[in-house]
C-alpha cells in the first residue's frame, strides 16, 4: 500500500466503514478494516470480501483510531462493522478530552 497522507480517505473493501487520515507518519504502511486492505473511495480496488472474525468490533462515526504509537491517526466519516488494523495491529479508540466547565 502507498504512504498513507493527511486528508486522504478510504473505505472498507468488506463493511460500510469510511476513514480519513488525519496525521501519518512517512513510513509505508498496511491500513485494514475487517481484516481485508482497505481501498480508495473512488472505485480502484476490489469490494465484496466478508469481514474476518478477529476483526469484527466495529468503528463508530466521529471517532478517532491511533495506532499503539501514535504514529498514525484517522477519524471513521461512515461507521462499519470492520476494526481498523496497522500491519496486522488492531488500532485504538483514542480517548476525548474532557472540555473545562464554563461557570
Amino acid at each position: 500500500m502507498p504512504t498513507l497522507k493527511t486528508g486522504g480517505r478510504l473505505k472498507s473493501a468488506v463493511c460500510a466503514g469510511e476513514i480519513m487520515v488525519v496525521s501519518a507518519s512517512d513510513a509505508d504502511v498496511e491500513l485494514t478494516c475487517g481484516g481485508v486492505a482497505m481501498i480508495d473511495p473512488n472505485g480502484a480496488g476490489e469490494a465484496g470480501a466478508e469481514v474476518h472474525p478477529e476483526h469484527a468490533v466495529g468503528i463508530a462515526m466521529g471517532k478517532r483510531y491511533i495506532t499503539e504509537d501514535e504514529s498514525l491517526e484517522v477519524l471513521c466519516v461512515k461507521a462499519g462493522d470492520g476494526s481498523l488494523a496497522v500491519n496486522g495491529a488492531l488500532m485504538l479508540q483514542k480517548d476525548t478530552k474532557q472540555l473545562p466547565k464554563t461557570d
